[in-house]
């Protein structure tokens, strides 16, 4: 939630790199998106289908942000869809705005650079400066309403895109038994030791791998 599209800074230029022309969104209340006090699964969808071509070779999600693109595959269209740490599953009904606006709060006054340089010695300094400047411009209100939207949703991702799913190992978000579920829904996974929830940070040679490994399989064919 308290990232934005420069968390990709690495990844993007490493697309690039293998022909792809890279696209990194600001959802609504991220980077320099605006805020959206009123936002929901729909308007986030629309505004990322406003900020990327549709058909693209391929689409990219991280967490939550994986989320609204899944909603969007019908849409957008792509050949290829990755997720990386993403929580399918059902979402909590019992939802509180209150307390996920303090949660919020909270973990934005806290993520400064002097914390990251603290917590995440593992991280490269521009990993740290970015998500540190995130956090200042992470609007709360966007994103609680959003989450509000979509409470007691059961989120699965959709099976007729060829999909694969990137965790770290050990994962809060997708354990093992996520795992098998994934799996039956022929979404391929694959892990990362040691990574944390943002993957790629502090392993950047291990999310490639995993990454270029999956794109170096062929496309099915279509029925």
């Amino acid at each position: 939630m308290l990232s934005n599209g420069e968390c990709w800074w690495e990844i993007g230029p490493a697309l690039a790199e293998r022909g792809y022309r890279v696209v990194a969104v600001d959802l609504p209340g991220h980077g320099l998106s605006p805020a959206d006090p009123d936002a929901d699964l729909d308007s986030f969808v629309t505004a990322l289908l406003k900020s990327v071509p549709t058909v693209p070779a391929l689409a990219v999600g991280h967490s939550m942000g994986a989320f609204v693109l899944a909603s969007a595959l019908d849409r957008l269209a792509p050949e290829r869809v990755v997720y990386v740490d993403t929580p399918f599953g059902p979402s909590r009904a019992d939802f509180d705005s209150p307390t996920l606006t303090a949660a919020y709060t909270k973990a934005k006054e806290r993520r400064t650079l002097d914390a990251l340089d603290r917590q995440e010695p593992g991280w490269q300094q521009q990993d740290r400066v970015v998500e540190a400047r995130a956090a200042e411009q992470f609007d709360v209100a966007t994103s609680v309403s959003l989450l509000a939207s979509v409470a007691g949703m059961d989120f699965a991702p959709p099976e007729h895109v060829p999909s694969l799913m990137i965790r770290p190992e050990p994962s809060r978000f997708v354990p093992p038994a996520a795992v098998e579920q994934l799996t039956a829904r022929g979404v391929q996974v694959r892990s990362v030791e040691g990574g944390g929830h943002i993957t790629w940070y502090g392993h950047h040679t291990e999310f490639m791998t995993a990454l270029d490994g999956w794109l170096a399989e062929p496309l099915p064919k279509a029925a």
